[in-house]
């Protein structure tokens, strides 16, 4: 791909694209999937901000794709690159994505214009209470109406401030935690929300390796243990997945960042290369590791499973032929182009669609969300009483049985869920059904080539009969 090609894709296009592949296979009038298509409300603002002793005027966006459920939500990131097709395409597969797993909103994105490294701490935080102020001015946040979230670039202390500013704006709502998730534990966030959407990615792909027909097709076994995964981004999301893959029994053979790749068939602890990276500036150079000083080399080294959990548009028609994995988990949004998806999908390569894999984080934002609006921690509830019921089973069985339990086991069994296990099981729970919807429509749907199509049939069927119902006035 070409730098100029690559400068004229419109990322709203290729998603647009993907939903008109789709949407032929469901029973929608077209004037029905033109309004799921279309970005229902667009916010473009520019607000000066003083920056040491000169005023810059900052650039910013928010867009809400869709109101068939509300609040609408999603991320907001801070990047040079944000423009509106951009935020755009991110906010309608918000909308696929919650629409796949289950997540009652509608998607909503939001964009800062700017190069965070340049700015200080209180400089970023001016920036964002700025932003913060003008979606409450538009109505654009709220927490029945629009719900951010941390995306590239921004996490829970931008959260922290975006609430605080709301909350000051409105002092009367009671339920003003619940305008922003990805907030620190003590301003109301959620335990796990951190590690979420890399949870959700190993889940996800654990799920697809578990069908042993999909498996065989593919000349794997099932399961994750001993697969070889090439991980590109060590964000937050590559670094939880990769680790959550390497405690699965996976072998990380194959690391990428944006100084380079390094590959070795044995594997790498991951948490070794972090540290050497800390140490020297960079992953290259880790003991026992081959180099590739420019980072795309490293995607098209042997492997069972490739993550890309970067950016957008990594995978193109310049090198998808040379991607030599056999699944590809879109842990990014939008890694691979449609032309990407057309000459993998021909190799026959399992591609985990992003709107589907990436959704952990949304999962657990919305969990993060009910518990703002309950005013209460999960766990505590049911905690104890779980503990005393177990106890009181295994009292009942020690007494049937005339064999007491060891210390140990006791403790294994005695013990109530807190948060963090509630969290876990419910994105456990989430990404596994919604794995085995998409297979299915896969499966049972004469003329659907890929799993993507398959994740946007699911989508547009569960929007679309959300404003079949809704009826068109109000």
């Amino acid at each position: 791909m070409s730098h100029t090609s690559k400068e004229n894709y419109s990322f709203f296009k290729g998603v647009s694209q993907n939903f008109d592949k789709a949407a032929k296979f469901t029973p929608f009038s077209s004037g029905i999937l033109e309004q799921i298509k279309a970005c229902n409300s667009i916010l473009q603002v520019k607000f000066p901000v003083k920056i040491g002793d000169k005023i810059e005027v900052i650039e910013a966006y928010r867009v809400q794709h869709s109101h068939h459920k509300l609040p609408c939500k999603g991320g907001i990131r801070f990047s040079i690159e944000v423009n509106q097709d951009e935020v755009m395409a991110l906010a309608a597969l918000m909308t696929y994505k919650c629409a796949i797993v289950n997540v009652p909103f509608g998607g909503g994105k939001g964009g800062i214009k700017i190069d965070s490294r340049k700015y200080t701490e209180f400089e970023l935080e001016k920036i964002t209470r700025r932003y913060t102020s003008e979606l409450v001015k538009k109505n654009f946040i709220g927490p029945g109406i629009d719900v951010p979230a941390p995306d590239y670039g921004t996490g829970a202390r931008e959260m922290s401030w975006i609430l605080d500013t709301y909350s000051s704006l409105n002092p009367n709502d009671i339920n003003a935690q619940a305008c922003v998730t990805g907030k620190p534990i003590s301003q109301g966030g959620v335990r796990g929300r951190t590690e979420a959407t890399g949870l959700g990615v190993y889940f996800g792909v654990r799920e697809a390796c578990s069908f042993a027909d999909d498996m065989e097709k593919l000349g794997l076994s099932t399961g994750i243990a001993g697969k070889r995964v090439i991980v590109q981004g060590l964000g937050n999301v590559g670094y939880h997945a990769a680790k959550f893959f390497q405690d699965g029994g996976a072998l990380i053979v194959g690391l990428i960042e944006y100084e380079g790749a390094i590959y070795n068939t044995e594997g790498f602890d991951v948490d070794a290369v972090l540290a050497h990276r800390k140490a020297t500036g960079s992953i290259l150079n880790y003991e026992g590791a081959q180099n590739f000083k420019n980072g795309a080399e490293g995607l098209e080294q042997p492997c069972d499973i490739l993550i890309p959990a970067a950016l957008e548009s990594v995978i193109h028609e310049g090198n998808a032929d040379r991607i030599q994995a056999k699944i590809i988990g879109e842990a990014a949004n939008g890694p691979l182009t449609p032309k990407a998806d057309e000459i993998l999908n021909k190799k026959g390569v399992l591609i985990i669609p992003d709107m589907y894999l990436n959704a952990g984080g949304v999962t657990v934002s919305y969990f993060e969300w009910l518990k703002n609006l309950s005013h209460v921690r999960y766990g505590r509830l049911e905690k104890r009483f779980s503990e005393n019921m177990y106890a009181e089973l295994v009292n009942i069985i020690e007494s049937l049985t005339s064999k007491k339990v060891s210390e140990l086991e006791r403790k294994i069994i005695l013990r109530g869920p807190d948060e963090i296990d509630l969290i876990y099981s419910g994105l456990e729970d989430t990404m596994i059904g919604s794995y085995q919807e998409i297979r299915e429509v896969y499966k049972n749907t004469a003329g659907v080539e890929d799993m993507r199509t398959a994740a946007f049939i699911c989508a547009i069927n569960k929007v679309g009969a959300a404003y079949e119902q809704l009826g068109i006035f109000p």
